[in-house]
């Protein structure tokens, strides 16, 4: 088994490459508006770390989001791409719940706690999840004000929503972004909740084409 696994939810382009033990290979680049750019060099930076050729790939797993329109466009297009021309299993696993899965590997929340990461537009994606990192619920997009007054006052948020908001969220250390070497470990363990791969952009992308601005303001 030789799972590449790749997440382009958030600001950072993350690639890994698992062989069914242990991850062999991992980078993570940072480029809020850059994934198109980052994601096939990182890719072959990790095959080539691992000794790899990427016909042996046998699995290809993907974070779906939550997250931006264009940069998870990326992630998702490329992972079922890949996994066409390599004749390669797909995965699809929610990127909010590799973050929370990173932070009960790690030991960081003992307690039910929610994940918050940026949504961009003074917004931010969410979910809550049981202390073993079982989510509670679909993921959802709102202000941090009104998922401040949803939650228990006491509950742990982490992510990078939480960590901009830190005024209105109770932030608690954690992983900011989830992270494709937990994402791989996930799909090997058999631990990944599997949703297909189809983005979860939960809102309109920014850029609207012409035609339908005009015919919006008709």
């Amino acid at each position: 088994m030789l799972i590449l696994a790749l997440d382009t939810a958030a600001p950072a382009t993350s690639v890994a490459l698992h062989d069914g033990s242990v991850v062999r290979a991992s980078v993570s680049r940072p480029g809020a508006m850059s994934h198109g750019e980052l994601l096939a060099p990182a890719i072959a930076e990790v095959l080539a770390t691992a000794g790899v050729d990427r016909q042996d790939v046998t699995d290809v797993a993907v974070g779906v989001g939550p997250g931006p329109f264009t940069g998870l466009r990326v992630g998702v297009v490329t992972a079922r791409t890949l996994a066409v021309s390599l004749g390669a299993r797909l995965h699809g696993v929610c990127s909010l719940d590799v973050i929370a899965a990173d932070a009960v590997a790690a030991g960081v929340v003992g307690e039910a706690f929610t994940v918050a990461t940026d949504a961009r537009r003074k917004e931010v994606y969410w979910a809550e999840y049981t202390p073993t990192g079982e989510r509670v619920g679909d993921p959802d997009v709102v202000r941090p004000a009104d998922l401040a007054a949803r939650l228990p006052s006491s509950m742990p948020v982490i992510g990078r929503g939480a960590d901009l908001y830190a005024d209105l969220l109770h932030r608690a250390d954690g992983p900011l972004d989830p992270d494709a070497a937990v994402l791989a470990s996930m799909i090997a363990s058999g631990a990944a909740v599997e949703i297909g791969t189809e983005p979860l952009y939960l809102r309109r992308p920014d850029a609207t084409p012409a035609a339908e601005r005009k015919r919006a303001s008709v």
